[in-house]
């Protein structure tokens, strides 16, 4: 293919997905490999379970407060319901009434190309609306993570996973600021060598970003939300962040590293993709997600 056709191809390509206004919206690489809206259905996310073996009750306690994902009008009680950016429905992951409680949801995918991958999401939190108050420090954080491994005929793999959080709150304090884990809970074998649990969205561990205090939009009254645009690039090959970026701003990685782990024995492709959210009092925490736009360079 010539410098000429190539360039030509491309022009044409960004006039389709300009075209469209579902995708416009985001900035893929050249393949799309899922495009999640919510009015379509759960896409694919589902609740983060937790390994176990024999019997439910062995799960580790982080794992079995979780509940699963939901579809949502985003309502509320003083004028209906907002519903999501380009239609009714929202995912909606939402903890339990209880301070410090986490809820989490997974989509679930294997990868065929070690390259660039680009993960969009546009996104909103709030408190359960239970009293007329602000409330912008009831949520603790919200955040993403991937869940990424080697492919079976790498010598010395690594299962790796990069987790980013947004700190909103903590103890009643307004923090906002994106911070980073390096380190993973201590593992627990569930029964044989290729079952084993580690609880890595446990509190501890958790690293600032540099120059990563950020303010979002979080609208006058405890029912009002705003929707943020994130994007975060990974290199599946070097497996190394490239970069992140939230609304106009762009975070400086150098200091930024994933929980690096050796590979597991039955994981080999993954590429998994999660969202979770967490309460800093004893209401309830919503991370609401319109849509999102997973991508690669190939």
């Amino acid at each position: 293919m010539t410098q000429t056709t190539k360039e030509m191809t491309e022009a044409m390509r960004l006039a389709m997905l300009h075209a469209n206004p579902k995708l416009s919206r985001f900035d893929p690489l050249p393949r799309i490999i899922s495009h999640d809206e919510f009015a379509n259905g759960h896409c694919g996310w589902s609740q983060l379970v937790g390994n176990y073996q024999d019997d439910l009750d062995t799960m580790l306690p982080g794992y079995a407060q979780h509940t699963s994902a939901m579809l949502s009008t985003l309502p509320h009680w003083d004028a209906g319901s907002h519903g999501g950016m380009g239609s009714s429905y929202a995912l909606k992951i939402a903890t339990r009434p209880r301070v410090g409680a986490q809820n989490a949801a997974i989509k679930r995918h294997t990868f065929r190309h070690r390259g660039r991958i680009r993960f969009e999401a546009y996104f909103t939190f709030k408190p359960e609306a239970r009293e007329l108050k602000l409330s912008e420090t009831d949520v603790r954080s919200v955040g993403f993570l991937f869940d990424l491994q080697s492919g079976d005929t790498d010598k010395g793999g690594e299962r790796v996973m990069p987790h980013l959080r947004f700190l909103n709150a903590l103890d009643g304090r307004h923090i906002q600021k994106w911070q980073f884990k390096q380190r993973t809970t201590e593992f627990h074998p569930m029964g044989g060598d290729k079952i084993m649990s580690h609880y890595h969205l446990a509190p501890e561990g958790w690293e600032d970003l540099p120059g990563g205090d950020q303010r979002l939009c979080y609208n006058e009254i405890a029912t009002k939300i705003n929707w943020t645009y994130l994007c975060f690039d990974f290199d599946l090959d070097a497996m190394k962040a490239l970069s992140f970026r939230c609304n106009d701003r762009e975070f400086d990685l150098s200091t930024f590293d994933s929980i690096r782990i050796p590979a597991m024995k039955n994981l080999w492709c993954m590429l998994n993709f999660v969202l979770f959210a967490e309460t800093d009092t004893d209401k309830r925490a919503f991370l609401y997600v319109d849509s999102i736009c997973i991508s690669g360079d190939f």
